[in-house]
């Protein structure tokens, strides 16, 4: 079953020159891909967008 996992976009769409969004921190082919992936793959990307979050946002 797909489409359980919820986008972690943020309506901040900006990507930044390492090919990342400003806002979720996921890369242009894990937003242009969201929509054909299984739930477990929706999860290791929203692994690594928080992974990346933690390592690139000086705010969190």
């Amino acid at each position: 079953m797909t489409g359980t996992i919820p986008s972690p976009c943020v309506s901040i769409c900006s990507m930044n020159s390492d090919d990342l969004c400003i806002g979720c921190y996921r890369t242009s082919k894990e937003i242009r891909e969201w929509l054909l992936m299984e739930d477990g793959e929706r999860l290791d990307v929203t692994e690594k967008a928080g992974e990346r979050s933690r390592k690139n946002n000086p705010f969190v």
